[in-house]
């Protein structure tokens, strides 16, 4: 896919409708909902998913995240949540993407590929070609403890721009971002659209200025 100068922004960790509305004032055109995951920050109920699912505006993209494996149960946590879109943080080892997409016409699938080395590029090829987009993060799905998203850290942006112009569907960069580096990480890889969490936040909250410098960063790239 072409290298994107203006990508689209997801604030992830939403905690509560505050911080919703917080994010979309500020420009964001996606809000990222953590169910339950083995580690990481930002982790809300369900029902609290669902209370902020249901009052994002038109035009404004509710991302579920999930650490289900197994195709059936990702489709009765959607149904729960009433998201638009599903963003798998782990790899399916039951069902298929294919019954994901008949079960829940009109919700975007995004794939997470934790990019760790070039080995990540045939993954992110094989995976993408069944799903609406991928978003390239940071986590070790190998740990005992999976790691699968909020890690804080940066990985090889050379990599993610090679998965970029390999894919024909939009890619999102994640990982470590912050209003600090997040021009250079667009130069360099070019995404559909950049993904944060703790780099707009101190204390665990969202920062409306570190929001404000993020979002121009961005502008001027």
């Amino acid at each position: 896919m072409e290298a994107t100068s203006n990508p689209r922004v997801k604030i992830c960790c939403i905690s509560d409708l505050q911080e919703a509305w917080l994010a979309i004032r500020s420009g964001a055109s996606a809000l990222g909902l953590v169910s339950d995951m083995p580690s990481g920050p930002g982790i809300i109920s369900e029902r609290m998913i669902a209370e902020i699912a249901a009052a994002v505006p038109p035009g404004v993209s509710s991302f579920l995240l999930t650490s289900e494996r197994d195709a059936g149960r990702i489709i009765a946590q959607v149904k729960r949540a009433r998201v638009n879109t599903v963003q798998i943080c782990d790899r399916l080892d039951s069902g298929s993407y294919g019954d994901i997409r008949e079960a829940l016409p009109g919700v975007s699938i995004v794939q997470v590929i934790h990019v760790a080395g070039e080995g990540s590029i045939a993954e992110a090829v094989s995976l993408g070609s069944q799903a609406d987009a991928v978003l390239l993060d940071s986590g070790n799905p190998a740990l005992r403890v999976k790691e699968l998203g909020g890690t804080g850290r940066t990985h090889d942006w050379s990599v993610s721009r090679k998965i970029r112009e390999q894919l024909e569907i939009p890619v999102f960069l994640a990982g470590g971002l912050t209003p600090e580096n997040v021009h250079s990480a667009i130069r360099e890889v070019g995404p559909f659209g950049v993904d944060v969490c703790s780099g707009v936040r101190t204390g665990g909250r969202l920062d409306d200025m570190k929001l404000g410098a993020f979002f121009s960063n961005i502008r001027r790239t």
